[in-house]
């Protein structure tokens, strides 16, 4: 099974979530890790985005570590989310009591990833949640 590791990447060691990616291998998954398998001397971003975006709809899996500062878990989350993942949040910041970002990556990885309706006017789009 293929899992797509989001995980910060600037200003951390790199070593840093390694034993994340061993323990993930034990388990049987083959791990895109993009601090060591997405090539990230692109000084724009773009690149590192359309790369981790193949990488994302390739996997069947989503394994999710975010610090609640990483701006480009954030991005790759998203791509996970419109195309439909399944996630497996790892390692988020605490819950909170009203809407938050970690509470939503939670709410997904317990009831399954979005089916986005088919309308063309976002006012009537109908999200659903996979059966």
């Amino acid at each position: 099974m293929k899992s797509f590791l989001i995980s910060p990447v600037r200003g951390v060691a790199e070593d840093r979530w390694s034993s994340v990616v061993e323990r993930l291998m034990a388990d049987g998954y083959a791990v895109y890790w993009p601090q060591r398998d997405t090539d990230q001397t692109d000084p724009i971003g773009f690149a590192i985005c359309a790369q981790n975006a193949a990488a994302i709809a390739a996997a069947d899996v989503v394994h999710v570590i975010w610090d609640g500062l990483s701006q480009g878990a954030l991005f790759d989350l998203g791509v996970a989310f419109a195309l439909g993942k399944k996630v497996v949040a790892l390692d988020l910041p605490p819950g909170t009591s009203g809407k938050s970002f970690q509470n939503m990556v939670h709410f997904w990885e317990e009831n399954g990833p979005a089916v986005l309706g088919t309308d063309p006017n976002p006012e009537r789009q109908i999200v659903k949640l996979r059966q």
